[in-house]
């Protein structure tokens, strides 16, 4: 059986944080979740319980596609060295760096 993908837990356990707010019984919220998510009563307890610590549901990230290009040698050094200092992978740093590039360039036309 496969693992589930951080996409998938968070979807269970909003799901699981919904059900907790509809104020139904702790047995028929888990029921529910694993009738409703194809997993067993023990995890389906395991969801609940985290749920229970949420403030608000979880964001749902959107799943990573892998793409391939090339960069300059000096610039990939410059990359894992700043992602090295700040404790972040290669991917966290480029999406910021991408995301922030974008942003900035929709706002200047």
């Amino acid at each position: 059986m496969a693992r589930s993908t951080q996409a998938q837990k968070a979807k269970i356990l909003n799901a699981a944080y919904r059900l907790l707010s509809q104020r139904m019984g702790t047995a028929e919220s888990a029921a529910a979740l694993s009738r409703e998510n194809s997993i067993s009563l023990r995890q389906a307890y395991r969801y609940l319980e985290q749920a229970v610590q949420l403030k608000r549901p979880v964001t749902v990230a959107e799943p990573a596609l892998p793409i391939t290009f090339k960069i300059p040698g000096n610039v990939v050094r410059m990359l894992r060295m700043y992602a090295a200092a700040n404790n972040l992978t290669l991917s966290e740093v480029l999406t910021r760096a991408i995301t922030e590039f974008v942003a900035r360039a929709s706002r200047h036309g």
